[in-house]
């Protein structure tokens, strides 16, 4: 009952490990491509970047392969929840960090030049990340939960089909020109 085809949610897995690699590893390879927060230099870690990019961004990949990897409900509903959970953390995190911390729990700022690249790097790194994070895993969990009860068998197919309860005989006739069917009762 709690089966499932693996092909259920191995395309939002798949999405999900993508996203949740971008999250977790966009904050040491932006800088190279001039997107990044501050501090803007690849690969320096940073408690704020493990709190507010790293650990979500891992979370949202975990939720992933667990889509991708699960038989059962139970363990796909988990990895969507996991991402969703994930994905709101990204969007609300920077929001939120400034009440459990004393000190600077900040993500930095954007690095970029114009306002229109700073929006994008706000949008890339934290609120589009996790909107499009959640809209996956929620997608993945409607899909997971729609499921029918189980994977039914070759052989529960063949005794639940219906049997016909009378064999209705056809008559052919043949007249000159054409051929006419018709069903004796």
């Amino acid at each position: 009952m709690l089966q499932m085809r693996r092909s259920r949610g191995a395309f939002s897995g798949f999405l999900l490990v993508l996203l949740g690699l971008w999250g977790a590893l966009i904050p040491f390879v932006g800088p190279y491509f001039h997107f990044a927060y501050t501090p803007d230099t690849a690969w320096i870690y940073n408690s704020p970047r493990l709190w507010l990019e790293i650990l979500p961004g891992a979370a949202v990949f975990l939720g992933g392969f667990f889509l991708l990897v699960a038989t059962g409900r139970h363990v796909a509903l988990f990895g969507a929840m996991l991402a969703a959970a994930a994905g709101a953390w990204f969007v609300l995190g920077t929001v939120l960090s400034p009440l459990w911390s004393t000190g600077s729990m900040s993500p930095g700022t954007p690095v970029g030049t114009t306002v229109l690249i700073r929006v994008m790097e706000q949008i890339g790194f934290f609120s589009g990340l996790g909107v499009v994070v959640v809209l996956v895993a929620a997608a993945a969990a409607g899909r997971i939960a729609s499921v029918p009860a189980g994977i039914a068998t070759a052989g529960a197919h063949a005794r639940t089909a219906p049997v016909a309860d009378e064999t209705v005989p056809v008559q052919t006739r043949r007249t000159a020109d054409t051929e006419e069917t018709e069903v004796v009762r």
